[in-house]
């Protein structure tokens, strides 16, 4: 059913059991809208909420019905990635699955970093995009084959780019050792003794650490460390010293307990 003007339209599947999906569709297209209702009328589980042709009537309808799912076609907006964010913003929990026509590797990574949980095509097989529907519901992410695939060596490069050896962050010893000490949860003034200098040469050096980090406390480099195995990359100064233990759960709730009172 088209939409005529500023409001979504409710459809009489609205009147469905309460603990059917619920959905709404947002397509330019009268016929795609009319073939979803159709899949969708002899599905006992799925409800159609609203029916939309426009991106504003979508984050209309995003707003004043409560859906589980949207499925929203990309044409709708010049800009999908934003429109899904707006989407998103005014309802956190609604899952996007996004129509496309041929949806490209940079556009499929970009939209799924962005929230999208599925992306299909206007060819998609009725039984399939029930399928989708569901297993998107059920909090999975719904891709074909050449999309798991782009996803798949997007992080394999991530991951490549991160342990780069030109990517690598160059630390000296002294601050290895402060970083170490900042691991295990210990306060300035402690660290200070280990490494046989002043409280204020610590705080110094935690500047210039961060600086190179990329972080703004304890409780963030502590947590950088632990992502990246900062401290397996570089040997311990004094090799006589046993090695640093993981830092755990209690280490980490130590140095929330740190952070504003050392951070500078």
């Amino acid at each position: 059913m088209a939409v005529g003007g500023p409001n979504p339209v409710v459809p009489p599947e609205a009147e469905d059991p309460e603990e059917a999906i619920r959905l709404i569709v947002a397509d330019g297209e009268p016929i795609f809208r009319v073939g979803v209702r159709k899949i969708i009328a002899i599905e006992d589980d799925i409800r159609i909420v609203a029916q939309v042709e426009s991106a504003q009537n979508a984050i209309t309808a995003v707003g004043r019905y409560e859906a589980d799912l949207i499925l929203l076609e990309s044409g709708l907006s010049t800009s999908p990635g934003d429109l899904v964010t707006s989407l998103l913003a005014l309802a956190p929990s609604i899952k996007v699955i996004l129509v496309m026509i041929e949806p490209t590797e940079a556009e499929t990574v970009e939209l799924l970093r962005l929230g999208v949980r599925g992306i299909v095509t206007r060819s998609i097989a009725p039984d399939l995009l029930i399928k989708c529907i569901h297993k998107v519901y059920e909090g999975e992410t719904w891709l074909d084959h050449q999309g798991v695939n782009w996803v798949i060596e997007a992080y394999r490069a991530q991951a490549a780019q991160l342990i780069s050896p030109r990517n690598r962050v160059k630390l000296n010893p002294k601050e290895i050792q402060i970083i170490a000490g900042v691991t295990q949860g210990l306060r300035n003034k402690d660290i200070a003794q280990e490494v046989g200098t002043t409280e204020q040469v610590v705080k110094n050096y935690l500047r210039k650490i961060y600086d190179k980090l990329g972080v703004s406390d304890r409780l963030e480099l502590a947590l950088y460390c632990m992502h990246h195995r900062l401290l397996e990359a570089y040997p311990r100064a004094d090799s006589s010293s046993p090695a640093q233990p993981p830092l755990g759960q209690a280490a980490i709730a130590s140095l929330a307990s740190l952070a504003n009172a050392s951070r500078k």
